[in-house]
């Protein structure tokens, strides 16, 4: 006998809720959903600022990517791909996921429970500030990413977190600059558009 699907939506902010329960959850369209460690995240969807530097952003990869498909097999958007990390009762959906590899898992084990995007990407927003820059750097490094980029257009500038002995080393890039990469040799990431995109959608 199959389990009644639960529906959440902005009346459960705050509220505890099991992993297991909110991966089968359906969320009341309009907004958007995440588990902090055990508890309900309600975000409003983002602004026209937010998707045009993520415009920006997923451009220059899907370029690089036309002619290296040896080096990134998906790019998947935050509805597309989720982070399950068990020990932490937490799902994050990542602006952007890279992941240079295809999923290895076993017939009726949930996928997004080991499949490990090499590059996560946050674009920050007014709301998100605090889980991109405190909560969600932890839960990457624990599920196994190698690099975090979170980018900020108020401060015009992007926080590169580069996996190094089982923990982070940080590298911010200013909005001149352009960031290169190990993971992708070839691609280089320019800032200036994608800032550029930020204060035109204002």
């Amino acid at each position: 006998m199959s389990r009644a699907i639960t529906q959440i939506g902005p009346a459960d902010a705050g509220k505890r809720m099991s992993l297991e329960d909110f991966d089968r959850a359906e969320g009341v369209e309009g907004h958007l959903y995440e588990l902090s460690k055990g508890v309900i995240t309600v975000m409003d969807v983002p602004d026209e600022s937010h998707l045009a530097q993520l415009d920006v952003v997923r451009d220059q990869l899907y370029q690089f990517r036309a002619s290296h498909r040896d080096l990134i097999y998906r790019i998947a958007g935050g509805g597309e791909c989720k982070i399950l990390l068990s020990s932490e009762e937490s799902e994050r959906h990542p602006d952007l996921s890279v992941y240079m590899r295809p999923p290895v898992y076993e017939a009726g084990e949930e996928i997004w429970k080991t499949w490990v995007p090499e590059i996560a990407v946050e674009i920050v927003s007014r709301s998100s500030r605090y889980r991109d820059y405190e909560e969600k750097p932890d839960e990457y490094l624990r599920f196994g990413v190698r690099e975090y980029w979170i980018i900020d257009a108020q401060t015009e500038e992007m926080r590169v977190l580069r996996r190094s002995g089982g923990r982070w080393i940080e590298k911010v890039v200013a909005a001149g600059e352009t960031y290169r990469t190990k993971l992708l040799p070839g691609f280089s990431l320019k800032l200036k558009p994608i800032f550029d995109a930020a204060r035109k959608a204002k």
